[in-house]
């Protein structure tokens, strides 16, 4: 089996355990979470805070204006979407929890509309 392949199942199975988020959100996520690890001096573990902000700072980024449209296209309409994105992951062996981890860590760390919109960063866009 390919690295593709197996990447292709795993999404498959989360998309199947929870379909109402689209498979890119999973990317996504993993990709912020990547981004917010490679801003750190040292590795350690990253909090449900700081992926939250790491996902806001990366959906700017990509998507621009456009980034809470994309997010909630992808079934993203709220932080507490974010911490059951993680926790499916976690459940499928992708990451790894530590025993503090709670869904609560993502509940409410940001409003999407105020984020996305009310206060978007258009100096950010430059």
């Amino acid at each position: 089996m390919t690295d593709l392949q197996f990447a292709d199942e795993i999404l498959d199975r989360l998309q199947e355990r929870n379909p109402r988020f689209d498979p890119r959100a999973y990317v996504f996520v993993l990709a912020a979470l990547h981004s917010v690890i490679h801003t750190l001096d040292e590795p350690r573990h990253i909090s449900g805070r700081e992926l939250s902000e790491g996902v806001r700072r990366l959906a700017i980024e990509r998507f621009g204006p456009m980034a809470r449209s994309v997010l909630e296209h992808w079934g993203i309409h709220c932080t507490e979407d974010l911490g059951e994105i993680v926790f499916a992951l976690v459940e499928q062996g992708i990451l790894i929890k530590q025993e503090e981890d709670r869904l609560e860590d993502f509940v409410d760390v940001f409003d999407f509309e105020e984020a996305f919109e009310l206060n978007y960063p258009w100096e950010a866009r430059s």
